[in-house]
């Protein structure tokens, strides 16, 4: 068995709707949505636009962890549509909580404090010249910005 290897394919900004809809408890959390405004994604073999739909039905669980529900739909320079899927987790230590309600201090807040991994999964069209993303399994590193959230996204080999 060999160790797990990536390799780059693009950095997206995804830019959200404020506020994002709270529906409250739930069995499994607090569930909040958070639809997407739009955004862009550029890498050296894919770059493109996010476009305004899909959303993150996300659920703040009990240990204050949050568990990510996302899909959204991008649309290559190309013109190719890709639709995404991804989980992931967002765990933030209890001291740097309160700065989540802030935009900014969310943005300025050192990514190498919190843990914030997506685990994507692509569908394009198989005539479509980015087809290969049909046969990947990628992870993202996020982060918060002012507007929403960045990930790089690696493809794993």
């Amino acid at each position: 068995m060999s160790d797990v290897k990536t390799e780059f394919l693009f950095e997206i900004n995804v830019e959200l709707i404020e506020p994002s809809i709270m529906v409250g408890a739930m069995p499994e959390g607090a569930r909040m949505i958070a639809n997407l405004k739009g955004g862009t994604f550029k890498g050296p073999k894919l770059s493109g636009t996010v476009h305004q739909s899909g959303a993150d039905w996300a659920i703040v669980r009990a240990d204050g962890s949050i568990k990510l529900d996302v899909r959204a739909a991008l649309n290559a320079d190309d013109g190719t549509q890709i639709y995404v899927a991804y989980g992931g987790r967002i765990v933030v230590p209890q001291e740097h909580m309160a700065v989540l309600g802030d935009k900014k201090a969310a943005a300025e807040l050192d990514p190498s404090k919190y843990y914030f991994r997506s685990n994507p999964l692509f569908e394009v069209a198989m005539d479509s010249p980015h087809a290969w993303l049909n046969g990947i399994v990628a992870v993202g590193v996020g982060r918060f910005t002012e507007t929403g959230v960045a990930y790089k996204v690696y493809q794993v080999l």
